[in-house]
């Protein structure tokens, strides 16, 4: 592969990676691809991730959405649960966060047989966080200061593949907000504050309700 397609994938990138690396990658593109990897899989993986018990239907409140019979026999909501989204970064990772809507507010705590909460258990300890990419900031910085083009490629493809798991979660969810900065929003704030020549330290995320 000489150059990158429009729109390579995880297979593709790696490989453009190490041509042009003369097989020479390093460590921090491994992590960030390696986790970038585990979620290409989040719904064909065999372990019980965050992302698929929320997509659990048995786990959702039909007396709170709602039933409707489908002419296969089948059951489904006649209202979408209500949730919220919030991207999350540390100054290693990055986490996509989701929360129960519960009379119009977002719930932090857990809930067992809550009869106005969209699930009937919602623990936050093991469903808040619907997956994370590891080392992926780190990444980003080194790659604003000196990646090369499949590093850049990267970063678009873990974005896209984030977009694509929420509007995945958009067929099943009404998300009636996303908070916090996306990957292609902190790249952007990265861009900005070096064409200011600041340090990126200086960045603070917005909307941090994690604290």
């Amino acid at each position: 592969m000489s150059e990158l397609s429009d729109n390579p994938n995880l297979k593709e990138i790696n490989a453009y990676k190490k041509k042009i690396n003369w097989g020479d990658i390093p460590t921090i593109y491994q992590l960030a691809t390696s986790s970038i990897s585990d979620i290409d899989g989040i719904l064909t993986h065999g372990f019980d991730s965050a992302f698929k018990q929320l997509l659990d239907h048995s786990n959702w409140n039909f007396s709170l959405l709602g039933e409707i019979k489908l002419p296969s026999g089948k059951h489904e909501a006649a209202n979408k649960p209500q949730i919220m989204l919030y991207h999350s970064m540390t100054d290693q990772h990055y986490e996509l966060h989701c929360y129960p809507i519960v009379n119009g507010e977002r719930i932090l705590q857990t809930q067992l047989n809550n009869p106005n909460c969209p699930f009937i258990k919602w623990t936050p300890e093991t469903m808040q966080m619907l997956f994370r990419l590891n080392s992926l900031i780190p990444f980003i910085v080194y790659t604003f200061q000196k990646g090369d083009k499949a590093d850049y490629a990267l970063i678009r493809y873990a974005n896209q593949r984030v977009d694509e798991l929420i509007q995945l979660l958009a067929r099943s969810f009404h998300i009636i907000d996303i908070k916090g900065f996306s990957i292609a929003e902190f790249c952007q704030e990265i861009h900005r504050k070096h064409s200011q020549s600041q340090p990126i330290d200086s960045f603070d995320t917005p909307d941090n309700m994690e604290n």
